[in-house]
């Protein structure tokens, strides 16, 4: 039992590693569920590797990476909704084009940057374990701020992840409320990449909600089910990271991989045996 606990109890880093981990697993489920529900995951896998110029020129200029992450998903979220209202071209085509145009300038600018040489290994793939208290309180009131936002615009929220249309009837703003949802990828993914980095946060939002949404049926337990798989995969990333010495935030998102994929061989297994349990009391019965 040591060998589980005392890791962490023994050494401080890995401790806030676990709690900022599992914050950032609370506000990913939120967030990432009605992402899945709602077919978002292109917007938030574009959201997650879109902040990256933004990073790169905020350390540049000397500045925090999160503030640099804030413009950049703020860029993003501008151009697409311009796109989006000014011409006839679909919101994947805006997403498309933004995603591949802020990735291509954030490469560029970190070409450019020798100073980047230490600098672009944090910001693909997070600090985990370079956590501060100070970023524990900032991923603690994010995660407050989502959760709280997701509980008020529930009803909009569900509304939506079925059709846009059942929203306006029922009296409530599709565009306002698909903006809100939009504000609450991008807060997600700017205050996770710290933690986790702009290559993995997508990992973070989508592996652990997928696999809630392969378990539950209802929209609550889908959260909590996902909230449950992230922080699990971060305690079982944090442990393996430590006893095998390997990149803890890359195993974090591994592990989480691991486990839908284990829930979806799961679940398969057990469509494939439903049509033979069906079956068996009707032979019993017939004998």
């Amino acid at each position: 039992m040591s060998l589980l606990i005392d890791p962490f109890a023994n050494n401080l880093f890995l401790l806030r590693a676990l709690l900022a981990g599992i914050l950032v697993s609370a506000s990913c489920a939120v967030v990432g569920t009605f992402m899945v529900l709602r077919g978002l995951a292109f917007i938030g896998d574009a959201l997650a590797h879109g902040v990256l110029p933004g990073i790169a020129v905020a350390m540049l200029l000397g500045l925090p990476g999160i503030v640099g992450a804030t413009f950049g998903a703020l860029v993003m979220i501008g151009g697409i909704t311009l796109i989006t209202q000014r011409t006839r071209l679909s919101s994947d085509t805006a997403i498309g084009l933004l995603f591949v145009g802020m990735l291509a300038l954030g490469v560029v600018i970190i070409s450019r940057a020798s100073s980047f040489s230490g600098d672009i290994v944090r910001i693909l793939f997070g600090e985990i374990l370079g956590i501060n208290a100070q970023a524990l309180w900032l991923q603690a009131a994010a995660t407050l701020v989502v959760a709280l936002t997701a509980w008020v615009c529930a009803r909009p929220f569900l509304l939506l992840s079925f059709s846009p249309e059942q929203a306006q009837v029922a009296g409530f703003s599709a565009r306002l409320y698909h903006s809100i949802m939009l504000g609450l990828i991008a807060l997600a993914v700017i205050v996770s990449f710290q933690t986790v980095g702009t290559l993995l946060v997508f990992g973070m939002l989508l592996a652990p909600a997928g696999a809630g949404a392969l378990i539950a049926r209802r929209v609550e337990t889908m959260i909590l089910w996902a909230a449950l798989i992230g922080s699990f995969s971060v305690y079982t990333g944090l442990l393996l990271s430590y006893y095998f010495n390997l990149a803890a935030g890359s195993t974090v998102v591994l592990t989480a991989t691991a486990i839908f994929f284990a829930v979806l061989a799961v679940k398969n297994l057990q469509t494939a045996s439903l049509p033979l349990s069906i079956e068996n009391p009707d032979h019993a019965h017939e004998h």
